[in-house]
């Protein structure tokens, strides 16, 4: 069971981190388009659009891979002060109440979203010579899936917490900032600060 835990949520970090390369190509148009409107005087009517599909497309796929790293933001403060089978009830109760019902509507309705704007052949009507917009809709019910794939695997981690009072592991992923290194490198500035006033190591 742990072994296909671990499987899907190396798929939704393989997926965040593919569709993450968007951030680099929104960046470099939008780059180009603010050069080419302002330097070369030759606006582009279809940047706009592009700009916001990419971004929507980096947003939407980043969901499973957020929630696969436990990192959506958590209302409640008390949270982190809580045991963690008390942690994985209140997670349970809410992932079905609120995120299956939702991510699963979500994935209904976008995929006849998505199967309408392909029958039509839908272009963006914000400019007169629009993109084609079907495939950003694709991508609707494509990330619902990502993500109720994902949800599924955190249920099966709340129902294992519960059972046995602890958290099963989750697929590591870097960093920005190694978080055991700069303890100890705050601990050896401690230990330093006091021995040089002569109190010998801090405690």
């Amino acid at each position: 069971m742990q072994k296909l835990l671990l499987f899907i949520d190396k798929v939704s970090t393989f997926v965040g981190h593919a569709f993450s390369w968007l951030i680099v190509a929104l960046t470099l148009l939008i780059s180009w388009e603010v050069f080419s409107r302002y330097a070369l005087d030759a606006p582009h009517a279809w940047a706009f659009d592009a700009m916001i599909m990419l971004y929507g497309t980096l947003f939407m796929m980043a969901g499973a891979y957020t929630l696969s790293k436990n990192g959506h933001v958590r209302g409640d403060v008390l949270y982190g002060f809580f045991e963690p089978r008390t942690q994985a009830t209140l997670d349970l109760t809410l992932y079905f109440l609120f995120f299956i019902p939702g991510v699963v509507a979500l994935t209904y309705a976008g995929y006849f979203y998505a199967a309408e704007s392909w029958a039509i052949n839908e272009h963006s009507n914000i400019t007169a010579d629009g993109p084609p917009v079907y495939p950003f809709k694709t991508v609707i019910p494509l990330a619902g899936l990502f993500l109720l794939a994902q949800g599924v695997v955190e249920i099966v981690r709340c129902i294992v917490c519960i059972r046995q009072g602890y958290w099963p592991s989750r697929e590591e992923d870097v960093e920005e900032v190694d978080v055991d290194k700069l303890k100890e490198m705050v601990h050896a500035n401690d230990v330093e600060v006091a021995a040089s006033v002569g109190q010998g190591p801090a405690k």
